[in-house]
């Protein structure tokens, strides 16, 4: 955004370190996922507050992958990760993986068992936690607490050659199990899991907790300002104890609150839900929140980066509204797409005064703002046209300003029109509607004095091609569907897509997977029906088009 505003907390805590010289006045961040799924709106609030960290204050992030959990993670997130970080406008300056210091991470753990810090667990996850106590009362030590430093050392080392079953050992930090702070009550700090990597294929079966893999990947990595959300908050505690034990580059945690929107859920088990159960067509459904549906949907990288920004950097936990990211978009695709036109909804008008056979080619305008908008293009003008069913009413109202009998309205680039009569069917629906076009009343060149209040958009029946349009809305009824009775499943929105499969277009958008070609990030304002891309599934055979958004907030709350 172009106007002037104060800085965050996170931003006034890097300017004092630089000032006063902290880590030679250098800026490290990094954007640590998980890669067990797609990332969605709230990862790019922190891709923007890392990235635009780092870029304002002459830094670098990296990109590392958590990748402590062979049995959620796979390549293909890795690769739709590094896809939507790059479209979003940012460039790592490493590609790094917890998994590239899985050796240096056992070597940690070694020393932690040799400064007794550490020790080996057969007890089961049932008794580990009861062992933990409750916030009020501490835990207590079990017999496997006692254990010397050589009988854990051998221990260790005989779980990380795989003598030992899944769950059968863990191994966990001695720290205090009287502490207010139910993380550090001994934590787990490995892990048994006999299951093959994405990288490190069958090389281990041992695995670092989140916990102990975070703190210290961030050292290795001499990470200045580690950013994290607001949960993480009572595991910075062990964060801190962890370096400070290990005596390694001592990083530092800093918490802002997390994106929470409305109409939607941020649950990566929960958008897993809604993939798995075919409530959506995938991760990259338009109606998702995710940085791939987002981007399929027709959202730009701008608006996305514009709406992080506007919502800022907190403390405090809020729910931002989706009719705020509504609002970048259009404000971005007012000035960047073009305007053509597209009838979703059609009944036939008929000119009865113009000649039948002939076509008239009439200048459309484009958008004067893009690339190329400011060249006009030839639209085909005929005597029967298709109209947008709303635009016509038997009965119309008082300040209904389209078409009725007797009522005027000009027609978009051409001409204005009069309602004489119309046509039904046997059930009484209207078919057709027969109006008289006043030949010098032409856009730009009207000479007729006549006073048209309103204006509608058409296409040329002769001259039409037809299209598939795909209508996009919220995905859920209800502002927080996490938060009510039920399974928040039950919450969908039942009118979240519609699909047009038989919409008419005007000619030039026929072209539209080949203009892709020269413009890859074309966007059109279908005229008075919304902004629209061309979805991935299209051929120049079956186009199909995206609602990105309507052109004005029409969500009734």
């Amino acid at each position: 955004m172009s106007e002037e505003r104060s800085l965050n907390f996170i931003e006034e805590i890097v300017e004092e370190d630089i000032r006063t010289g902290k880590h030679g006045g250098r800026v490290l961040t990094r954007f640590p996922p998980e890669p067990n799924g797609y990332l969605h709106i709230g990862h790019a609030k922190s891709i923007c507050l890392n990235f635009g960290l780092a870029k304002k204050y002459s830094g670098n992030t990296n990109l590392r992958f958590d990748d402590t959990n062979p049995v959620t993670e796979d390549t293909e997130y890795v690769d739709s990760i590094k896809e939507d970080v790059n479209w979003l406008g940012f460039q790592w300056a490493q590609e790094l993986y917890t998994s590239d210091y899985f050796d240096q991470l056992y070597d940690f753990a070694v020393l932690l068992i040799k400064k007794d810090l550490a020790y080996v667990d057969d007890s089961s996850a049932e008794d580990i936690a009861k062992g933990k106590g409750t916030p009020t009362q501490p835990g207590t030590p079990n017999e496997y607490r006692n254990r010397t430093v050589e009988e854990n050392l051998q221990l260790f080392e005989e779980m990380k050659a795989g003598k030992y079953a899944d769950g059968e050992k863990v191994l966990r930090a001695k720290i205090d199990l009287a502490s207010p702070n139910m993380h550090m009550r001994d934590p787990i700090i490995y892990r048994i899991k006999h299951a093959h990597h994405h990288r490190t294929g069958d090389k281990w079966c041992i695995y670092p907790m989140y916990d102990f893999a975070h703190g210290q990947s961030d050292a290795i990595e001499r990470i200045t300002h580690s950013i994290c959300t607001l949960e993480f908050i009572p595991h910075r505690e062990l964060y801190n104890w962890l370096i400070e034990m290990l005596e390694i580059f001592p990083s530092k945690q800093y918490e802002f609150a997390r994106l929470n929107m409305s109409y939607t859920v941020m649950s990566k088990r929960k958008l897993m839900q809604l993939v798995n159960n075919n409530y959506v067509a995938g991760w990259d459904d338009p109606r998702m929140p995710t940085i791939s549906g987002l981007r399929r949907r027709g959202f730009t990288p701008a608006s996305i980066r514009n709406f992080c920004d506007r919502i800022g950097v907190a403390k405090r936990e809020n729910i931002i509204d989706f009719s705020l990211l509504e609002f970048f978009i259009r404000e971005d695709l007012n000035k960047t797409s073009w305007r053509r036109m597209a009838v979703l909804d059609p009944i036939k008008l008929v000119i009865t005064n113009f000649p039948e056979n002939e076509t008239e080619w009439l200048d459309g305008e484009n958008n004067p703002e893009v690339e190329g908008g400011d060249d006009s293009r030839q639209v085909p003008f005929s005597r029967e046209l298709w109209i947008e069913r709303e635009d016509f009413m038997e009965e119309p109202p008082k300040k209904f300003f389209r078409l009725g009998p007797g009522l005027m309205c000009r027609l978009k680039f051409a001409y204005i029109v009069r309602c004489d009569d119309f046509v039904k069917d046997g059930n009484g629906n209207v078919t057709e509607i027969h109006c008289t076009y006043f030949p010098d009343s032409k856009s730009g060149h009207d000479t007729s004095g006549l006073k048209a209040k309103g204006t509608m958009h058409w296409v040329s029946v002769k001259h039409a091609k037809t299209a598939e349009v795909r209508l996009y809305d919220r995905l859920f009824k209800v502002e927080q569907p996490d938060s009510e009775e039920g399974d928040f499943k039950d919450y969908i929105n039942p009118e979240s897509l519609i699909v047009i499969k038989d919409a008419y277009i005007e000619p030039d958008l026929a072209n539209a997977i080949q203009q892709l070609t020269d413009f890859p990030d074309r966007r059109y304002q279908f005229i008075r029906k919304g902004y629209f891309c061309v979805d991935k599934d299209s051929s120049t055979e079956n186009l199909i088009f995206n609602r990105t958004v309507t052109l004005k907030d029409g969500w009734s709350k």
